[in-house]
C-alpha cells in the first residue's frame, strides 16, 4: 500500500511538475517567494493590524482567499509561459514570467516589512516607491 500511495503521489507530483515545465531553480524560487509573501502578509494583517487590504487592517477571511487566488492566476500565467514556449519552440517566455513575478513579489515583501515598521534603507523604499508609482503622485496615494 505504502509503495503504490508513493508512487501515485509521484506520478501527480511529476505530471504537475511538467505542466510547469520541470522543477527547476526559477520554480523554486517563485514558489518560495509567493509563499513569503502571502505569510508575510498574514503577518501584517494578524500581528500588526496594518493590512491596507482588509477593513482596520486585521485578518479577513476574504482577503486571505482573494490573495491565494492571486497567487494561482500567477501559476496559470506559468502554465501559459510554458505552453507559448512549446508552440513557438523556445525556451525563455516560461522564465521572463517566472522573472517578472519574483520581482513583483519580492515588492510586495518589502511592502509588507514596511507596512510591520521594519526600518528600510532609504534607496529600498525609493525603489519601491517608484515601483509603485508613488513618486509620480508626490508621494500620496
Amino acid at each position: 500500500m505504502k509503495k503504490t500511495f508513493c508512487a501515485a503521489v509521484g506520478a501527480v507530483g511529476g505530471f504537475i511538475s511538467g505542466l510547469f515545465g520541470g522543477w527547476d531553480g526559477a520554480a523554486v524560487t517563485l514558489l518560495v517567494l509567493m509563499a513569503a509573501d502571502y505569510l508575510s502578509g498574514l503577518v501584517v494583517a494578524g500581528v500588526f493590524h496594518a493590512s491596507p487590504k482588509s477593513g482596520g487592517g486585521a485578518l479577513e477571511s476574504k482577503a486571505g482567499f482573494q490573495g491565494l487566488c492571486k497567487k494561482g492566476m500567477i501559476l496559470l500565467f506559468v502554465l501559459i509561459g510554458v505552453r507559448l514556449d512549446i508552440l513557438l519552440g523556445t525556451g525563455c517566455i516560461r522564465d521572463g514570467v517566472i522573472i517578472g513575478f519574483c520581482a513583483n513579489e519580492l515588492l510586495s515583501i518589502v511592502e509588507n516589512a514596511g507596512l510591520m515598521g521594519l526600518p528600510l534603507p532609504a534607496a529600498v523604499t525609493g525603489a519601491v516607491d517608484l515601483l509603485t508609482g508613488k513618486a509620480e503622485r508626490g508621494g500620496h496615494e
